[in-house]
C-alpha cells in the first residue's frame, strides 16, 4: 500500500505516524520523537479519553496525507461516509507501515500483535489509539464485524513469516485476507453483505491484488518476497534468478502475460458488482475495477517487462477514470432524484 507509483520499485512512502507528529488527539502526542524511521512498537497507545472529533481528524490526516488520492476517493463515495473510509483507510495503512517500517520481522510481528491487542480492545467497546477510537464509531454505526480487520492484520504478519507460493491456491488464500477484506467493508458501510456481492466484490479485490504483484516484482523481491507461484515458474522454466535480471527474458514474459490474464479473469468475475452495488458505491467500485484493467493493460503494453521499468497508468487514463466515476457519480444523484421516496430501498 505504501510504495509511490513511480518509476523506482523501491521508493517508500512515508509512515503514517510521521503525518500526525505535533498532532495531539486527547491531548497527547502521536508520538514521543520525531524520528521518522522510529520503530513503530516505540509508540505509546493514546489515552482513552481521546475525543471523537480529534480521533476523526487525525484519521483524516492520515488519509489526505498519502501519496494515494484520497480526495478523488472522497467523491467517489457518499458524502456520509467519507469519515467512515478515512477511519478505515487510517487502520488499513497504520497497520501495513507496522509491518513495513519494523526493522526486522520479528519486530514487525511484536508491533502488530500489540495492535491487534488494540483492535481487541476497540472490538470490547474500549478502543484507545485515536485511530481506534474513530473505527469503534464507524464498526457501531455500521455493525461491522471485527473480522475482516483481524483477517488483514494475519495478512501482515503472513507477509513476516512467508515469502514464497507454491500454488495459485496459497496465494488466493493470502488474497482472501490481504485484500478481500477491504472490499467487504466497503460494502458492509453501505450495508451490503449478502454473499453474492462479496464474491463478487472478492474478485475484484483479488485481481487488484494480483496485478500491484505483476507491477512490483522487483519491489517485493528487494523485500525478499516472491509472489510469482512457484508452479508457475516451473511451468514456464522461469528461475529466481530470473526475476534478479535487468530486462525479462522470454521465458519470464510468457509467464507474466499468463498471470496478467488471470488477473483479468478475476476482473470480469467480479464486474457484475458495478451494476448490483449500491448505487453510490457503483462509480468507486467501477473506477477501482477500471484502474486495474489498466495497470494490466499498461504491462502488456511494456510486452510483460516489469524488470526493467514498473509499469505505470498514464495521467490520461487516470483522468478518464476519474472523469467516469465523476460522470457515475451525477448520474446517481440525478436518478435519485427522479425516483419516488419510497423506491430508495438502500439509501445510497
Amino acid at each position: 500500500m505504501g510504495w509511490k507509483t513511480s518509476r523506482s520499485a523501491t521508493v517508500r512512502d512515508p509512515a503514517a505516524w510521521t503525518l500526525v507528529q505535533g498532532t495531539k488527539p486527547g491531548g497527547v502526542a502521536a508520538s514521543p520523537t520525531a524520528d521518522a524511521a522510529a520503530m513503530p512498537a516505540e509508540y505509546p497507545p493514546a489515552p482513552a479519553a481521546t475525543a471523537l472529533p480529534d480521533a476523526e481528524a487525525f484519521c483524516r490526516q492520515i488519509a489526505t496525507g498519502h501519496y494515494e488520492n484520497f480526495s478523488v476517493v472522497s467523491w467517489l463515495v457518499p458524502r456520509s461516509l467519507r469519515q467512515d473510509f478515512a477511519n478505515v483507510y487510517a487502520f488499513a495503512r497504520w497497520s501495513d507501515d507496522l509491518a513495513d517500517e519494523s526493522e526486522s520481522p520479528g519486530a514487525a510481528s511484536e508491533a502488530l500483535d500489540a495492535w491487534r491487542a488494540e483492535l481487541d480492545a476497540c472490538c470490547q467497546g474500549d478502543p484507545q489509539h485515536p485511530i481506534f477510537v474513530a473505527l469503534a464509531k464507524t464498526m457501531q454505526r455500521h455493525q461491522l464485524s471485527g473480522q475482516p480487520f483481524h483477517d488483514l492484520l494475519d495478512a501482515f504478519v503472513q507477509d513476516q513469516e512467508v515469502v514464497r507460493y507454491e500454488t495459485r491456491d496459497q496465494l488466493r488464500d493470502y488474497c482472501r485476507r490481504s485484500a478481500n477484506p477491504v472490499g467487504r467493508i466497503v460494502l458492509a458501510l453501505a450495508g451490503c453483505q449478502d454473499p453474492l456481492r462479496q464474491q463478487e466484490s472478492d474478485a475484484i479485490c483479488t485481481g487488484l491484488q494480483l496485478v500491484n504483484f505483476w507491477q512490483d516484482i522487483t519491489r517485493d523481491r528487494a523485500a525478499g518476497r516472491i509472489y510469482l507461484p512457484r508452479e508457475d515458474m516451473q511451468r514456464h522454466g522461469v528461475t529466481e534468478a530470473d526475476l534478479d535480471r535487468p530486462t525479462a527474458s522470454p521465458a519470464m514474459r510468457r509467464l507474466l502475460a499468463e498471470e496478467v490474464t488471470w488477473a483479468e479473469e478475476c476482473f470480469t468475475a467480479g464486474e457484475p458488482l458495478v451494476q448490483r452495488a449500491p448505487r453510490g458505491l457503483r462509480p468507486a467500485i467501477r473506477a477501482f475495477a477500471g484502474g486495474g484493467r489498466a495497470v494490466a493493460a499498461a504491462i502488456r503494453r511494456a510486452d510483460y517487462d516489469t524488470l526493467s521499468r514498473r509499469p505505470v497508468v498514464s495521467k490520461v487514463t487516470k483522468l478518464s477514470l476519474a472523469l467516469t466515476a465523476l460522470l457515475g457519480c451525477l448520474a446517481a444523484v440525478i436518478r435519485r432524484d427522479a425516483e419516488p421516496i419510497t423506491d430508495r430501498k438502500e439509501g445510497l
